[in-house]
């Protein structure tokens, strides 16, 4: 017997449709180039939405085709946001930190047929146009007074295409399982991989992200999402605030700027805030510096790499609650959160310390489980250690036009590529990462492309990358090198300048270490667990 309840389909267009009736007047704020403080309603973006889709029904698109954009949190890339997928297409978020050939083989891949991209990003898309023939238009985000000025062929100015369009539009009628939005990995193993989410996994992700031990979004909320909403879709803010009525402000390219994120808050009177450790750092250095205050400020979510316990000890002499939280854009990307339970909250001392410090609790929707070398499942008792697997309706089945691969040789789970301890109360600590990669301020870097470019210089017999601490971004690449034959010259300087150009700016290690040999296993390969035992006290050269 099946229960006499109404088969309502988890749509996008849902959000729309509730925040146009319930809260249409509920703002949104951003910062953006051509205007520091736009200001308009959840009902005035909306509108604007519809009058995207009507451009979009004058292109000749067919559902399911990509729409890529290529821009920062604001106004218009959340119109873009809804415009995109409401009308049945998929909004596929780039990230631009990206290396340009990596941006190329996005848009490739995808098979985007749309660029939408902030102005300030026009020299990345000029460099790779040339490469991405199957685009057929760029429409750059600006007013027709702000155009930059472009050798690009068939370049839209976003503003002028929505003049004259109606602001009233039928959103068609989609199945719940059809494709929203596609967001990339960071290319931490060979090429980046897509992940595709469906209407259904975006909804019931913003359901659960609004939980009181979650993200505890409600009306009397006002979020500032400093995460960026070309990183796993700000993890869900654009669609779970307009879902409750929370006011949005979007920092727009100042996510870093300590002083103005400071003016933010107070002139907005955030109350709550998510992003990665290193804008948390430059928020507090000029809290430090210029004495200033965030009293509005009463929670943070922090997620993307490690938080320092300086950073969370700092907040709270500023009243704010510092919640630690884990996903991977292959999970939408919510996984957990740590929220104190009432037994964790009576913790104390080096207790409590080692406590808040986990990754947290998994978000009810998402099924975790650590197993051993064989696939055997481990105990939770905060002692045995394994590969992290999940499994959920937002975490993905398979990544886009690949064969799932070994991420999903588990049938039924996703392997993470973490190794991790969950302890009795349920908390989940990442101890290690399976794969070989480094994470910096919140974005992967992969060791084997660096390692591989440091190969190339003449002078390098072999080379290995490993992540040691940073202070401000959390970890950075160490480039240990042995010098070929012939190059006992070769300095720190001539390598690292050789890497320019071959990998991503920010990929460059902060320091090179010289060594007779590497340590290598049985069948040949550097053991990077004993690189990392040999430089554990490394330190970087302070800035």
């Amino acid at each position: 017997m099946q229960g006499l309840m109404m088969d309502q389909p988890l749509l996008v267009k849902s959000i729309v449709e509730f925040a146009d009736r319930v809260n249409p007047d509920v703002e949104i704020v951003s910062f953006t180039a051509d205007n520091p403080r736009h200001r308009y309603t959840y009902k005035d973006a909306f509108k604007r939405a519809r009058q995207l889709a009507n451009v979009f029904a004058g292109w000749g698109l067919e559902r399911g085709d990509r729409i890529a954009t290529l821009a920062w949190n604001d106004y218009r890339h959340f119109e873009a946001y809804y415009g995109i997928s409401c009308s049945g297409f998929v909004a596929h978020t780039i990230n631009p930190r990206l290396f340009p050939e990596q941006v190329a083989y996005i848009i490739n891949h995808a098979e985007d047929q749309y660029v939408f991209v902030d102005p300030m990003f026009m020299p990345i898309v000029e460099g790779v146009a040339g490469h991405c023939p199957g685009v057929r238009g760029w429409v750059v985000l600006t007013s027709a007074e702000h155009m930059p000025e472009t050798s690009l062929d068939n370049v839209h100015c976003y503003e002028t295409l929505l003049e004259g369009e109606s602001t009233e539009f039928d959103w068609p009628e989609l199945d719940e399982r059809d494709a929203c939005a596609l967001c990339y990995t960071s290319g931490t193993t060979g090429n980046p991989k897509g992940v595709l989410y469906s209407h259904r996994s975006t909804l019931l992700h913003a359901f659960a992200s609004v939980w009181p031990d979650v993200m505890g979004l409600s009306s009397s909320e006002t979020v500032l999402p400093i995460v960026p909403m070309f990183h796993v879709n700000a993890w869900g803010t654009p669609y779970a605030c307009p879902m409750v009525g929370a006011k949005l402000v979007f920092p727009g390219p100042k996510m870093g700027d300590g002083a103005e994120l400071t003016k933010l808050i107070n002139e907005e009177k955030i109350t709550m805030s998510a992003g990665v450790p290193t804008v948390w750092l430059n928020l507090l250095a000029h809290l430090r510096e210029s004495g200033e205050t965030i009293e509005s400020l009463k929670r943070i979510i922090v997620g993307g790499a490690a938080c320092p316990l300086s950073v969370m000890e700092e907040f709270d002499s500023h009243g704010v609650e510092t919640r630690v939280g884990w996903g991977m854009t292959e999970m939408s990307p919510l996984g957990s959160v740590n929220a104190p339970t009432p037994e964790v909250a009576e913790m104390s001392g080096e207790d409590w310390d080692k406590q808040r410090l986990k990754a947290g609790r998994p978000v009810f929707g998402v099924e975790m489980k650590i197993t051993d070398d064989e696939g055997k499942e481990l105990p939770w008792d905060g002692e045995a250690f394994g590969s992290l697997k999940v499994r959920g309706p937002w975490i993905c089945s398979g990544y886009f036009k690949l064969d799932a691969g070994d991420a999903h040789a588990d049938e039924g789970w996703f392997e993470t590529g973490d190794v991790a301890t969950i302890d009795p109360h349920g908390y989940m600590a990442i101890t290690d990462r399976t794969k070989d990669v480094i994470k910096s301020g919140g974005e992967w870097i992969s060791s084997i492309d660096v390692e591989n470019a440091a190969v190339g210089h003449p002078k390098v017999a072999e080379a290995a990358v490993i992540g040691r601490y940073h202070p401000k971004w959390s970890e950075r690449p160490l480039l240990v090198v042995v010098r070929d034959k012939g190059g006992e010259d070769l300095t720190p300087e001539e390598i690292l300048g050789f890497l320019e150009g071959k990998i991503a700016k920010w990929w460059i290690p902060d320091a090179v270490e010289f060594v007779d040999e590497l340590p290598h296993g049985a069948t040949g390969k550097i053991q990077k667990v004993e690189l990392r035992e040999v430089f554990k006290d490394f330190a970087f050269p302070e800035e």
